[in-house]
């Protein structure tokens, strides 16, 4: 055997280690639904326990043969998005398990479930979720917490000293450089995590004050700061006024300000639990975040205004108060909801509480996103911020002497030109996948050509919502939904670690 192949081989042979120890770490996390199947009545021996007791089963003899491959290479970059690649891929296959025998889901609409929920897209194949088993709903959330900071940012979280681990968290935070809360890697993680785990907690108990059981508190809590959007109920957050909830109003803004958490990126919520306040406002991301977030909101509820909506048509003072802070309230439930890309609703988008400017606009947020560092998808603020500036450079060189140019600067930092080109490179490949994925929509289904592309903004900027009703989702043609499946997955690993699963050169030295 030539040492090439014997290199190429050692390299899989890690590759294949690590994914063994990511299924042992989330075997352990369907102990926690199997539980529940006991403690919530499901009982022993029914659909979900046994899906459960399967998936651990897979899911620790899986692990358990894929660790008899040493790790025969140094895990460089390349070995690292592949760990990181298939880890999705891998642990969503086993995730559907459960899915399959707890509800009797075909696996293509289980494992896109499942995905949408590690990806934290939150689209969804199933309605009556009112009355599914309390173990799959648990399931969903917990899906999306994981995915909220990354498969295996939680794997390295809760593994201790693991060589590679600086090539690991680079693989699946494929961001733009920025900078650490702390020197080093690990106290990074459990720096992040810390953070997560904390604004959860917040989380559920102001939802818990409000009046919401705790397993409704729990459920959304999990997957607010995840901004993943899997709710309990088929009605979203709209639940809590159809069943006349006396707080729905107070629920609807603990919920806004969860997802805005979700949304920011994590160094700010560092930085503000060290009581560091000075210039937040003034950095490039966050300020324009707000900005956007602003802009939004004023634009379309100025077109509920005044638009064909009767919100100005009242009799008295205090119904137009009233009316006034119902449609602001939706308005930013929906603006913060799609642009942190958690997908929760009061209101469908679709519907025709929104005018056409919303429902552009929504298209836009899809593609803006969240804020670096965060647990949102999207393209992302300061790659958008980045984008501009390059736009802004462009028309100064027709007007200025080449010496005369400034360099692209954010918050007083020069932006490298390789990462200028990144941010342009993956900016195109988006839209290239977007207008693909649009194309295939449009081509193998019946929906027209905006609700098309709606649908793969939805999965590759992993939000959720779209012009796509959940029934019509669920009966797309399965080529349809691999698209969608491997378009949550790039939008989530920021396309360059999937792609690589289809370069050869991906599996070289």
């Amino acid at each position: 055997m030539n040492v090439r192949i014997r290199k190429q081989l050692g390299k899989i042979s890690t590759v294949l280690n690590y994914l063994g120890s990511v299924l042992f770490v989330i075997g352990f996390f369907f102990i926690i639904p199997l539980i529940t199947t006991l403690v919530w009545g499901e009982g022993y021996g029914s659909n979900p326990f046994i899906g459960f007791s399967i998936a651990i089963i897979t899911a620790f003899v899986t692990g358990f043969m894929l660790k008899q491959f040493e790790k025969k290479a140094d895990l460089k970059t390349s070995g690292a998005i592949l760990v990181c690649s298939l880890g999705w891929i891998v642990t969503s296959a086993v995730g559907a398990i459960p899915l399959v025998f707890g509800i009797g889901a075909s696996y293509l609409d289980a494992y896109f479930e499942t995905m949408s929920g590690f990806t934290t897209t939150g689209i969804t194949m199933f309605t009556g979720l009112d009355n599914f088993p309390v173990s799959i709903l648990l399931w969903r959330s917990i899906t999306q917490w994981i995915g909220g900071l990354g498969i295996l940012t939680f794997f390295l979280f809760v593994t201790s000293q693991i060589s590679g681990i600086n090539r690991l968290f680079s693989a699946e935070s494929h961001k733009i450089n920025v900078k650490r809360p702390v020197p080093g890697i690990a106290n990074t993680i459990k720096i992040l995590w810390g953070i997560y785990i904390l604004l959860t907690g917040v989380v559920i108990t102001a939802l818990l004050l409000a009046g919401t059981s705790f397993f409704s508190s729990l459920n959304h809590a999990l997957t607010t700061l995840s901004t993943g959007g899997f709710s309990p109920f088929d009605a979203s957050i709209a639940h809590y006024q159809s069943i006349g909830h006396p707080h729905f109003r107070l629920i609807e803004y603990i919920i806004i300000f969860g997802m805005f958490l979700g949304g920011t990126n994590f160094i700010v919520h560092f930085r503000i639990l060290r009581g560091e306040f000075a210039g937040l406002i003034k950095t490039t991301e966050f300020r324009h975040w707000l900005m956007y977030i602003g802009l939004f909101v004023l634009i379309i509820l100025l077109e509920r205004i005044f638009g064909p909506s009767d919100i100005l048509k009242t009799s008295t003072s205090s119904e137009f108060w009233s009316k006034l802070e119902e449609n602001f309230r939706t308005t930013l439930f929906q603006v913060v909801s799609i642009i942190t890309t958690t997908g929760y609703a009061t209101q469908s988008i679709a519907s025709s509480f929104f005018g056409s400017v919303a429902k552009q606009l929504f298209i836009v947020m899809m593609i803006i996103g969240g804020c670096v560092g965060s647990t949102a998808g999207g393209v992302k603020v300061l790659r958008i911020s980045i984008l501009l500036k390059m736009i802004k450079r462009e028309i100064k060189k027709l007007v200025l002497p080449n010496r005369a140019l400034d360099d692209v600067v954010v918050d007083h930092n020069k932006i490298d030109p390789d990462e200028i080109y990144r941010v342009s490179s993956l900016f195109f490949v988006w839209i290239v996948l977007l207008i693909f994925g649009g194309l295939v929509t449009a081509f193998f289904s019946q929906v027209d050509g905006f609700a098309a592309f709606s649908g793969m903004s939805s999965a590759l900027g992993n939000i959720g919502p779209s012009y796509i009703s959940v029934e019509t989702m669920n009966q797309f043609n399965p080529i349809i939904k691999i698209v969608y499946i491997l378009g949550m997955m790039a939008g989530r690993l920021e396309i360059i670690p999937v792609l690589l699963l289809f370069s050869p050169r991906g599996w070289e030295y």
